[in-house]
């Protein structure tokens, strides 16, 4: 039995999916999450889902009962199983089917609308025993390299000397590579607040003179829209 002490704190290093139809919704549990100190990733279908799980081992999938297209994840068996710990957010009336549905280690689930303080609480149980993905630390796109573990990020044999927020910056768009990101998802992601735009752009300017400097560039922008990672547009 692990004690207490043995138990990871509240964001440290835990990788957490967010699965929610609702833009709002979405944004509310990653803001919230983010500055709780997880690292979070937003799936706004199941398609997009399975993609992400499919590209990555997540520590929690955070999961939205009313999301339309739930059925894809259901056929694919990708959340259902035993890994990754899964909390549900589940509308009341849903509630004797998921109960019956449940009983596995690792998941969990709380009613709709629900209260950011409770999501936390459930969120922080669930991964006290569970973290298959701390085993897992290294992202990559092609050349592009990043281990967490020890905090380094590599362009294929040339490392790159970042600052703190530039390696912030650099995880976010690799784990949403092919995803525009707009300057306040960046802003609250690097910094916990919505910076103006010159501070931005400066930041991505940095990064992206020292991620591009081999071929293909990975770093793009979209005018108007926001920044992305990839080798072809998105």
């Amino acid at each position: 039995m692990v004690s207490i002490s043995e138990k990871p704190a509240p964001g440290d290093g835990q990788h957490i999916l967010v699965i929610a139809g609702d833009p709002e919704i979405a944004e509310l549990l990653s803001t919230t999450l983010e500055l709780a100190g997880y690292l979070v990733v937003v799936a706004g279908s199941g398609t997009e889902a399975l993609t992400r799980l499919g590209g990555f081992r997540f520590d929690l999938v955070v999961l939205d009962l009313t999301l339309p297209d739930l059925d894809v994840l259901a056929r694919r068996h990708r959340v259902t199983g035993e890994r990754p710990a899964v909390l549900f957010l589940a509308p009341a009336d849903s509630l004797g089917m998921l109960l019956s549905a449940m009983g596995r280690v690792g998941q969990d689930y709380v009613t709709t609308p629900f209260r950011v303080s409770e999501v936390l609480i459930r969120v922080q149980v669930l991964l006290r025993g569970w973290s298959p993905a701390r085993q897992l630390r290294v992202l990559s796109y092609g050349d592009l390299a990043l281990d967490d573990s020890i905090c380094e990020a590599r362009r294929g044999q040339r490392p790159l000397d970042l600052t703190p927020a530039e390696y912030r910056l650099l995880r976010h768009l690799l784990v949403n590579s092919g995803k525009v990101l707009s300057k306040e998802q960046i802003a609250r992601h690097v910094w916990g607040e919505y910076r103006g735009g010159n501070a931005i752009e400066q930041l991505v300017s940095r990064l992206r003179r020292k991620v591009n400097q081999e071929r293909p560039a990975l770093i793009h922008t979209r005018r108007g829209f926001g920044y992305w990672l990839g080798g072809s547009t998105p």
